[in-house]
């Protein structure tokens, strides 16, 4: 069923954005579909770091986390956006099943050169049709539901990296005192 899914989502299929959205059980499979993709961004990032003399687990985790942390809070935004200002019917948990689906495109970036690019072209024109079902939108909506939904994910991101990089200058300085 799950690869199924894959499929259905790599094939742009509508019904299978709408079975995902209906299957409560399919939260687990949106997060093992974001963990896959996340763990191919992180070994790309972990290599990419040895070239810069930056550490390769520092960038891996990073990676890794924030890929989690995006897909959550793109989730959120577009969810919150697509139901206070353009009157869609969801819930949180159907947008985090249909947009961690159309993370599955971006298993691509596997293959060297042009995978990334193709994959993140394919995992957005997905990620349009999963808020756009998960939503029950048009076009119209949908497309204005991510453009102001964007808006909103990358002011909470930079205050999400405020925050953490704020608090871990201030973890260093600590760490600095007492050294």
């Amino acid at each position: 069923m799950l690869i199924d899914r894959i499929i259905g989502v790599f094939k742009l299929n509508i019904d299978t954005f709408e079975e995902i959205e209906a299957d409560e059980g399919a939260t687990g499979q949106a997060a093992l579909v974001v963990l896959v993709v996340a763990l191919i961004g992180a070994l790309g990032s972990g290599v990419g770091a040895s070239f810069t003399n930056t550490s390769f687990f520092s960038s891996f985790l990073s990676s890794l986390i924030g890929t989690f942390v995006g897909w959550i809070a793109w989730s959120f935004v577009t969810y919150f956006v697509g139901t206070t200002f353009f009157n869609g019917k969801s819930n949180p948990g159907q947008m985090l099943r249909v947009i961690g689906f159309a993370y599955a495109p971006q298993v691509l970036a596997i293959i060297p050169c042009i995978g990334w690019i193709v994959g993140a072209i394919w995992s957005l024109i997905a990620a349009f049709i999963a808020i756009r079902q998960g939503l029950d939108l048009d076009n119209t909506k949908a497309f204005f539901t991510i453009v102001v939904g964007f808006i909103a994910f990358v002011i909470v991101m930079a205050l999400v990296g405020l925050i953490f990089g704020v608090t871990a200058a201030g973890f260093g300085a600590l760490a600095g005192v007492f050294s």
